[in-house]
């Protein structure tokens, strides 16, 4: 019975080490690899996260001459911007400062206006006493002359 049991263990141990030399074997491997529901090695992970990372690094090398034109427009937009802003405000300016000019200027002419009035006024005042005294004397002289 002794030996028999030991039968049995050597047969077992016979099949697991089959088993085990045919795992390790190039055709297991093959088998490994080609089953996508085994999960994949470091290294096989490793390998393709550098060719991930090496296509983003392309990816990004193609994309980066793009991305400085875009910016480059991007600047030339906000330079035109700013430049048409400055040019906005300097008109608004001008445009208050023509305004306050007009604003002076019909100030003076309403001044000037009112001083010529006041002149005319008192030139038909001073003639119409002038008449006036005129007409007096003319007719103190008349007087005279009747008195005499």
């Amino acid at each position: 019975m002794l030996n028999r049991l030991l039968m049995v263990k050597a047969w077992l141990l016979l099949i697991v080490l089959a088993k085990a030399l045919s795992i390790n074997s190039p055709a297991y491997a093959q088998i490994i690899q080609t089953n996508p529901q085994l999960p994949e090695s470091s290294q096989e992970r490793m390998r393709r996260q550098q060719e991930q990372f090496k296509e983003t690094l392309l990816r990004q090398q193609f994309q980066q001459p793009q991305l400085q034109q875009q910016l480059r427009l991007q600047q030339q937009q906000f330079t035109q911007q700013r430049q048409e802003l400055i040019r906005q405000q300097e008109l608004r300016l001008q445009q208050q400062e023509f305004t306050r000019q007009w604003q002076d200027f019909t100030r003076q002419q309403q001044q000037r206006v009112k001083q010529q009035q006041l002149r005319q006024d008192q030139q038909i005042k001073q003639q119409q006493e002038f008449r006036l005294q005129e007409q007096v004397r003319q007719q103190q002289l008349r007087q005279q002359k009747d008195n005499l």
